[in-house]
């Protein structure tokens, strides 16, 4: 009756405490949204996975939102030799020097007003629509911000989730 579980959920759901914890700080670090997650497992498949994930994300304190966005560079900024920041921010891969130039004053105005950086689920946008919502929001108060940034990181969660849920390990049987 149960469909067979991708091979990275599979191996999630066995994994260490430790282990899975690791995986699941790639994917969110929040110690929060973590320990909400593995305290789960084992998952049936991804569409389990995903609500345990947007629960865990729901209820995150500020602090923990907080630490959440702490593990995101600013956009236009990929961490250095992280293939996954580079990949979500695919967008800004040709933008233009002004583009870049005027996304990084955003990102200061954004982060000068609302304390944290710019977050925003980049994947498949271009670097021209990550600007119009960085000036968009900008006008939001506080609040409002704070609960934007919760549905980004939740929609940033369940992409990851995936990736992690498919990934095949290297020389492993299953």
């Amino acid at each position: 009756m149960s469909a067979r579980l991708p091979a990275g959920l599979a191996r999630f759901n066995t994994a260490e405490p430790d282990t899975a914890a690791h995986l699941l700080h790639e994917v969110c670090t929040s110690r929060g949204w973590a320990d909400a997650v593995l305290a789960k497992r084992p998952y049936d498949g991804l569409d389990a996975l995903y609500e345990a994930s947007d629960a865990a994300m729901s209820g995150l304190s500020a602090d923990d939102l907080a630490e959440a966005m702490a593990g995101h560079p600013q956009i236009g900024r990929p961490k250095p030799g992280d293939p996954v920041s580079a990949r979500e921010q695919r967008g800004m891969a040709g933008a233009s020097d002004d583009l870049k130039a005027e996304l990084l004053d955003l990102n200061l105005a954004y982060q000068e007003r609302f304390g944290h950086v710019f977050l925003i689920c980049a994947t498949g946008l271009t670097g021209e629509r990550m600007r119009d919502a960085a000036r968009a929001r900008l006008g939001n108060t506080p609040e409002r911000e704070r609960e934007i940034v919760r549905a980004e990181l939740t929609k940033i969660n369940r992409i990851r989730l995936a990736r992690l849920a498919e990934a095949e390990a290297e020389g492993d049987p299953s």
